[in-house]
């Protein structure tokens, strides 16, 4: 491991710290209890984004590129409200695994 992967390292620790904190403590709410799935892609989305903020403030990212990944973000997040919307506020396990693949195909792009 080089130097300058463990500033990287120690970020990815620091937001799967802050993931596992959020979780519980924002699992009291009762839209998280019942919308379980749609809280998990909703975080995804959520640490995604912070993840390309992060990448233009290193510069490892362009403005250009954050613009893009930052649309396809929105392109998730609005499929999963319509899919939500089909099943009465819920999406389905399907719906779930589609959004999944659609994130991480934008998360690698992002890169550590």
């Amino acid at each position: 491991m080089n130097i300058r992967s463990t500033p990287a390292l120690l970020c990815v620790l620091a937001v799967a710290a802050l993931t596992a904190g959020l979780s519980s403590a924002r699992a009291d709410t009762p839209w998280q209890k019942t919308h379980s799935w749609r809280e998990q892609v909703n975080n995804r989305l959520h640490f995604q984004n912070a993840r390309i903020h992060r990448q233009v403030a290193e510069g490892e990212l362009t403005r250009a590129q954050a613009h893009r990944l930052h649309a396809r973000d929105r392109s998730v997040r609005m499929q999963e409200r319509r899919m939500a919307a089909r099943d009465g506020g819920h999406i389905t396990r399907r719906d779930r695994a589609i959004l999944n693949r659609r994130e991480s195909r934008i998360s690698r792009r992002i890169g550590h």
